[in-house]
């Protein structure tokens, strides 16, 4: 039973969307806490807003409200459930800055609510830069010399007392947000600004540069009793300069003595106890060791991105411990596997673990590739192997990035060793791949050193597989001698890379391997906490110590690290596969590498094996499991992108077959379906080379569109408008896929997209709802805002899509998911594409219609395999009474110098739902929980190209009468007077001051209505959007979005000032007939 007897209901506040800085590694250790205070007998009220997460299925916590996170929302929540406590760290920044403003507002006082797992002085006492400062000189813990500013004026100041370089770090903040290391007075104007409007509370702290020292981190957990425990040290391999969640790291550390480590934790432990936190407490360091001097960095009194990873890493799961240490209970009442209780914890294993992260910077033409203290990835694997070599090489070949070993990569290997040197003088992505060509070119350990700051233990390392790889190279197009194969499989190498360095099969490597006898066997992390729990990892260097059962098995191959076109929504698939599985008797197996999922938490399946996604590592899982087969639909293109070569090696394949799967995607196949099913397409072909696109450029017309083949997130994606820019995307495009052709259609301008995911049988489908995109086509689906139910679509068109889509799956035979997606323009429904296999909106479309689509899927899916027939007729289509609006939350707060425009190529990194009885009121809740929330008075400005003109005029009408002042500019303005609105003109940059920039800087404006000039347009106009977002003005670039804001602030008006009664999502589906 709970220690704390006075309560009785809990509220968690989850993190939100995924954003760079704070991703799924959230829904983790909120579906954690729900789970242990579940058992523990409490009743759970959740609040988050965001629809692709676990958390916010109505199964894992009592009570589920979808909405908002702000105070106005929490405050209706709050008056509505009155919850005895509330429990901020686990859901992120989000969570602690959003508890922090409700006892501002005298919220939790006024209903009586108290705050569990951390106390709200110590947040402040651990994010308020100052008051932080204040303890550590209390406690006598040295700092980097610093002082707070809330002006550019005072940081100047500072930095010239403190010398360049100098660091801005903003309070109340994640993932760097806003912050930067700064070499002069310009840039420190630039990030200064920035940082102080990325603050809750205005305020950064100007910090001096620790730059190249060793950074490193320990994860402490503390109880009610004071006991603390380290789970784990992190060290980072990139020093102090590259923001944590974009450093290479490892777990333990492999290179701080003993001592070092002792008064890290001694440190670690005063801060902990002086601030107080109950559960997990992420601490960061940085250490000179010339001068042996340690300074403390920052503290997260939180479950953080490090805390998943120290979790993995160690077997400890943080946040269910933390979540049970919150309701009262202590260290030494939890089972400890090795010896008694939690309190004699220490962290150990003979296994190294490393986390590599993965970035995007490809998705964003004009982003610099540079990394500094303002994190840039997406994603991160972790990988675990029995040596330092190992693991690396196990972690480049889990971040899906056409890489299975750290040479060879792009043109690095033919370039010279003083261009090497010169590409590592600033840290990038690239670094680790740059460093090893340049290893191989000559470079010396301290010449590598002084560019970068790692450490020459790490270098050394490199060096060996470096020379390794050098022998290896010498028996190109012949077999490897046995000593050197077995070597190299010791050191990690994947037998991919091997074959891809002698130039032969990779089936060949793995054959002479077997029969060498060198497979892969495996150890078990045990689980700290709970009894009787593991997972698992494969090495080359240790014999095996994991035994299988006789149970009947099923594999599911996850999604692997998170990035933009491949997220969370994956990984919600494949565990609620795993859950139906359970239900169904089987024994599941989960191959993922990714920390930050609820799939590699630790009793989401029977048995998780920690391992990239390659052939090699599923086959030799598969092998040993002997599963009765393997679920590739539900992880993305990642499983998918394996699937032939498995069927191929013998491996099952349950649901959809493959052949399906390579039909979709080819479009002369794909197209021949449909004429014979007499269902439209727009007019398409596919070319390998720049001659025969000119030739299907010729016979379609522009515009068209063009994307590689097999791709998730429109990677590629692109409208061409003529023959030039046609030209240029072929040439670049070969790079992105180049034995896979590129497909070419025509583009639909103007159509209104649509689409539907299925649930089939092979011989039927069911369609549960058709989701209308805002956005016109040309916007990828991923970035587009959608509704579901339909708001524009005919009752008549509705129905054709849901027809095409049963008639299409029942044609392809498909087994378990489907998504479809179509184009329609002038009353005609097009076809665009099949994707058969789980989609990024099936947990969308699953909690807005109470339909648990994966888990269907699933059961589906094993009916057919054990020669059963899924009563599918039993599903029906249900009236919805609420409106769900998914609106797309796009990272270009952290590309500043990138344009922020939407087109085919997906930008989001994450989503929210905005859900209410009316459609306009769930797009103005969507656009609040999205962080950029429209204003109910004030000014618009407008600028629209030619095109967008005459809805313009609808929007600046309506938008007028409710009351908004227009300012537009002169073609714009000129537009709207002929017309009857009364607007006001504004100067654009290059026409004088005061300008577009004087006004949003001086927040004379509170909403930016502009579409793009076209591209050959003499001035750029993109200088606005970049100011809107510098100065955190709500603006949109499509004329459809600008009317569906326009009406939802009409609404939201009429409903006095109110977007209506807050209701759980359980209440929702209540009312679903």
């Amino acid at each position: 039973m709970p220690k704390l007897k006075d309560l009785h209901k809990v509220l968690i506040i989850g993190s939100g969307p995924i954003i760079i800085g704070q991703a799924c590694e959230f829904d983790y250790s909120g579906t954690q806490a729900c789970k242990a205070l579940r058992q523990l007998g409490y009743e759970i009220v959740l609040v988050n807003s965001n629809p692709a997460t676990i958390m916010t299925d109505p199964n894992i916590a009592d009570v589920t409200y979808i909405e908002p996170l702000n105070v106005k929302s929490l405050t209706e929540i709050i008056s509505n459930e009155r919850p005895d406590a509330v429990l901020p760290n686990l859901g992120g920044q989000t969570a602690l800055n959003l508890c922090l403003e409700l006892e501002k507002a005298g919220v939790l006082k006024e209903y009586g609510v108290k705050v569990i797992g951390v106390q709200l002085d110590a947040i402040e006492r651990g994010e308020d830069r100052i008051e932080f400062k204040k303890t550590m000189d209390i406690l006598g813990i040295e700092m980097p010399k610093s002082r707070a500013a809330y002006s550019v004026e005072e940081a100047e100041e500072i930095a010239r007392e403190l010398g360049y370089p100098v660091v801005i770090r903003p309070a109340y903040t994640m993932g760097g947000t806003g912050g930067g290391l700064v070499y002069n007075i310009d840039e420190l104007r630039v990030i200064a600004s920035r940082g102080i409007s990325a603050s809750m509370v205005g305020q950064i702290l100007v910090e001096e540069s620790v730059l190249g020292w060793e950074e490193l981190e320990l994860e402490i957990v503390r109880d009610s009793k004071n006991q603390m425990i380290t789970v784990c040290f992190i060290e980072n391999i990139d020093p102090v300069g590259v923001h944590t969640g974009d450093s290479f790291c490892s777990a333990p550390m492999l290179t701080i003595s003993e001592d070092v480590q002792k008064r890290l934790q001694k440190y670690a432990y005063s801060v902990v106890e002086s601030i107080g936190v109950i559960g997990g407490t992420n601490v960061q360091f940085a250490y000179n060791p010339k001068q042996d001097r340690i300074v403390i960095i920052e503290i997260n009194p939180r479950t953080s991105r490090s805390s998943a990873l120290a979790s993995k890493a160690t077997g400890f799961p943080i946040a269910l411990i933390s979540a049970m240490l919150a309701a009262g209970m202590t260290l030494d009442e939890l089972p400890y596997w090795r010896e008694g209780t939690l309190e004699k914890y220490t962290p150990g294993g003979d296994y190294v673990v490393i986390k590599f992260a993965r970035w995007a910077f490809e998705k964003f033409p004009g982003a610099i590739d540079k990394l500094g203290t303002q994190m840039r990835a997406v994603g991160e694997v972790m990988s675990i192997g029995k040596n330092y070599k190992e693991a690396v090489q196990k972690a480049i070949r889990s971040l899906e990035i056409g890489r299975y070993g750290l040479g060879f990569a792009k043109d690095f290997n033919s370039r010279s060793l003083e261009e090497l040197l010169a590409m590592l003088a600033e840290p990038g992505s690239e670094r680790h791949f740059v460093m090893y060509e340049a290893i191989r070119k000559g470079a010396t350990d301290e010449d590598i050193f002084e560019r970068t700051f790692v450490k020459h233990y790490f270098i050394q390392q490199m060096r060996e597989l470096v020379e390794l790889e050098e022998r290896v190279l010498k028996y190109r197009g012949q077999t490897l001698p046995d000593e050197l194969l077995i070597q190299a499989k010791k050191d990690g190498f994947a037998d991919r890379y091997l074959a891809k360095l002698i130039d032969l099969p990779e089936k060949d490597i793995r054959t002479q391997r077997i029969e060498l006898g060198i497979t892969e066997a495996w150890e078990a992390v045990p689980v700290s906490g709970v009894e009787n729990a593991a997972y698992y990892y494969s090495t080359y260097n240790a014999p095996n110590q994991v035994e299988v059962s006789a149970r009947p098995k099923v594999m599911i191959l996850g999604g692997g690290p998170n990035r933009i076109g491949q997220g969370i929504e994956f990984d919600y698939c494949c565990v609620h596969a795993a859950f139906a599985l359970r239900d169904l008797g089987y024994e599941t197996v989960i191959v993922n590498c990714n920390p930050e999922t609820v799939s590699t938490d630790y009793d989401t399946s029977d048995k998780l094996y920690f391992e990239p996604l390659t052939v090699e590592d599923v086959l030799s899982i598969y092998e040993k499991e002997k599963p009765v087969g393997v679920i590739v639909q539900f992880g993305g293109q990642t499983p998918l992108n394996i699937a032939s070569e498995l069927e191929a090696a013998g491996v099952k394949i349950l649901g959809t077959s493959q052949q399906t799967i390579d039909f979709a995607e080819d479009r002369d196949q794909f197209r021949m379906m449909m004429e014979r099913l007499e269902i439209p397409m727009p007019e398409s072909g596919m070319a390998v080379t720049v001659d025969e696109a000119i030739v299907i450029s010729n016979r379609i017309g522009y515009p068209l569109m063009v994307r590689p083949s097999y791709v998730l997130g429109g990677r590629g994606m692109e409208i061409v408008h003529d023959q030039d820019m046609l030209c240029r995307y072929m040439s670049a495009a070969v790079g992105v896929t180049p034995e896979r052709p590129i497909l070419v259609d025509r583009f639909l301008q103007n159509a209104i997209e649509a689409e539907a995911d299925a649930i089939a049988d092979g011989k039927d489908a069911f369609v549960p709802t058709v989701m209308e995109h805002i956005e016109y086509a040309g916007v990828h689906s991923g970035d587009s805002a959608c509704v579901i139910p339909p708001v524009t679509l005919s009752k008549d068109i509705v129905e054709t899509i849901s027809e095409y889509t049963r008639r299409i799956a029942k044609e392809m035979k498909v087994v378990g998911l489907m998504n479809m997606q179509y184009a329609v323009m002038d009353g005609k429904v097009y076809v665009l594409e099949a994707n058969p296999r789980a989609s990024r909106t099936v947990p969308l479309v699953s909690k807005v219609c109470n339909i648990p689509m994966a888990k269907i899927a699933t059961e589906i899916v094993m009916a057919k395999n054990e020669g059963r027939d899924y009563p599918l007729t039993s599903l029906k289509q249900r009236v919805l009474n609420h409106f769900g609006v998914k609106e797309a939350v796009l990272p270009f707060n952290m590309f500043p110098e990138v344009d922020p425009l939407l087109g085919p190529e997906m930008r989001s990194t994450g989503e929210v739902l905005g859900i209410s009885e009316s459609f306009e009121l769930a797009y103005f809740k969507a656009q609040e929980a999205a962080k950029s929330p429209l204003p109910t008075s004030g000014t618009v400005l407008i600028s629209l190209n030619d095109r967008d003109k005459d809805v313009g005029l609808t929007v600046a009408k309506e938008l007028s009468d409710i009351g908004f002042k227009i300012r537009a500019t002169k073609g714009t303005c000129a537009f709207l007077k002929e017309n009857g609105v009364e607007s006001e003109e504004i100067k654009k940059v290059f026409e004088g001051r005061p300008n577009i920039a004087d006004s949003v800087a001086n927040q004379e404006i509170d909403l930016i209505i502009n579409t793009p000039r076209s591209k050959a347009s003499e001035f750029d106009d993109s200088y606005i959007r970049k100011i809107a977002i510098k100065n955190r003005v709500p603006y949109i670039t499509t004329m459809a979005a600008a009317l569906a804001s326009t009406r939802g602030i009409a609404a939201y008006i009429r409903h006095g000032y109110s977007d209506a009664k807050k209701k759980s999502i359980q209440a929702y589906h209540a009312d679903i007939k």
